[in-house]
């Protein structure tokens, strides 16, 4: 009976380390942190992306936006509005030919989202993660990496990231939802931007006469 107990306990602790490592896969851990210090290495960096919705394996139309990095600021400009984050606040700009408005919120209300600012790195915390088949993307032979999320309540249940396997670079992702919503991105012209000043990352609504201003600090 003992040798019986012993003998579960023994492949009790064999099955868990195997699920463990299964969960943290070192392979794709090689990658992500390959990714990752290549990002924090630039300082800064501007980038065009490519983005689409698909719901439900129907596609919806392609848009395009422009986006710029620096440490945990970020600067994000979309078809309908433009995002400035200074690492305390976020202002959320938007301006048709008839209404100019800003929403104001403080950055730590976004703490535990995907961000541009922290896409590199959100494999760090709340993701096990496995190294996927290589594909080819944009015309490159990627790593695949796949993300998964350890709260049931997280707002992407997975995340597929692909890194060119020869530069590093991070050259898209797709965010599924669990409810058949996915995001779409692709990077394009990807330039390093050290010299990215702190008042790029900040709005001035004092050049925008007549704006609303919505603070919601």
């Amino acid at each position: 009976m003992k040798f019986q107990t012993q003998l579960f306990l023994l492949f009790s602790m064999v099955f868990w380390s195997f699920q463990a490592s299964a969960q943290k896969d070192p392979k794709a851990k090689v990658v992500l942190d390959a990714m990752s210090e290549k990002y924090q290495s630039m300082k800064g960096f501007t980038a065009g992306f490519d983005y689409t919705y698909q719901d439900a394996g129907v596609p919806g139309d392609r848009q395009s936006g422009e986006i710029a990095v620096s440490g945990e600021k970020y600067r994000l400009k979309l078809p309908d509005q433009e995002i400035y984050n200074d690492g305390k606040t976020v202002w959320t700009f938007i301006q048709t030919a008839n209404y100019k408005e800003v929403t104001i919120n403080d950055a730590a209300q976004l703490e535990g989202e995907l961000t541009p600012s922290n896409i590199y790195k959100m494999y760090q915390t709340g993701f096990n993660y496995k190294l996927l088949a290589d594909k080819t993307y944009q015309g490159k032979l990627v790593n695949v990496v796949e993300l998964t999320a350890l709260k049931s309540n997280a707002p992407f249940k997975q995340v597929k990231l692909m890194v060119d396997k020869t530069t590093k670079d991070l050259l898209g992702w797709e965010m599924y939802d669990g409810q058949g919503g996915m995001f779409s991105y692709a990077f394009k012209n990807l330039k390093a931007a050290s010299n990215l000043t702190d008042a790029y990352f900040v709005f001035d609504p004092k050049k925008y006469p007549g704006i609303e201003v919505i603070d919601l600090r």
